[in-house]
């Protein structure tokens, strides 16, 4: 009587764990389609179906880095490494104190508060795009990557305070009077104390915010030009208006990834922990 539940389970349990495997392997087809791409050449790459057993060539990558064209896509991604890394120590610098305030210590009204963060996301970019350029323009911060590093940090921080209210509203409440009793001040609670129990929680933060200023592309584009581009915008001008050169514009959209691919692995276990951090009870 007991053996026929138990089976049920195992087979439910089997068929969502194929089903995991299917939609893991259905979004990583496209992204291993566009590295094998980036290996073939501009006529194997437009073949309809694609070649699949094509010659591999490096000739999309020595286009990318400019053996060709002498075009370098170094300054660019310094651009994109610049504007994402400080914007997401910005980040982290303002958002924990911010959550902390939010969540152990809460102020009056918090709820408001975090809903109005939450409304700044609410308004689309492209809104806000015009506004920008004025006030860019007017301070003559135009194709400088400073204020890129001001918008990602503006555009961040929301997210990274309601990630943070919620990771750090799981840390022990006893731990915190016990370090008040000690004498602690802010600065050493929140340096010695809090970081260490929510470093899951900040890594998850950290690679988020990250992410979303990596990839950014609407401002990058508007509000830069020759000196502060980055590295999306490196990556439009592949597209001429001779075509569309596919081998190319994939071994260049593979090269670009590869910083935020290397940081997703490097904080893999924290990313997990952090992002689970409070599920289960």
């Amino acid at each position: 009587m007991n053996g026929a539940p138990h089976k049920r389970q195992r087979r439910t349990g089997s068929l969502l764990g194929l089903a995991a495997w299917l939609c893991g392997l259905l979004f990583f087809l496209p992204v291993a389609w566009m590295v094998l791409t980036s290996f073939h050449s501009e006529t194997d790459a437009a073949t309809n179906p694609p070649s699949l057993g094509a010659p591999l060539t490096l000739h999309g990558y020595r286009e990318f880095f400019g053996a060709e064209s002498g075009a370098s896509p170094w300054p660019p991604l310094i651009n994109s490494v610049t504007a994402s890394v400080v914007s997401t120590l910005l980040v982290l610098l303002v958002s924990v104190p911010a959550a902390y305030a939010l969540s152990i210590k809460p102020v009056r009204k918090w709820r408001d508060v975090l809903f109005f963060f939450l409304s700044t996301k609410m308004l689309p970019l492209v809104a806000g795009l015009l506004p920008v350029y004025l006030v860019a323009q007017h301070t003559h911060l135009l194709d400088n990557i400073w204020l890129l590093v001001i918008l990602y940090t503006s555009m961040n921080l929301p997210i990274a305070v309601w990630m943070m209210r919620s990771f750090l509203a799981e840390i022990p409440v006893e731990i915190l009077e016990a370090a008040e009793i000690d004498g602690a001040g802010l600065t050493t609670t929140l340096t010695r104390i809090v970081a260490p129990v929510a470093l899951p929680g900040i890594a998850a933060t950290a690679l988020i915010a990250f992410i979303f200023s990596w990839n950014e592309l609407l401002f990058a584009r508007v509000l830069t030009g020759v000196v502060a581009g980055t590295a999306p915008v490196f990556l439009t001008g592949f597209v001429t208006s001779q075509g569309l050169f596919l081998a190319k514009v994939c071994a260049a959209a593979t090269v670009i990834s590869l910083p935020v691919i290397a940081a997703g692995f490097a904080a893999q276990d924290k990313l997990v922990q952090g992002l689970s951090l409070g599920a289960v009870k």
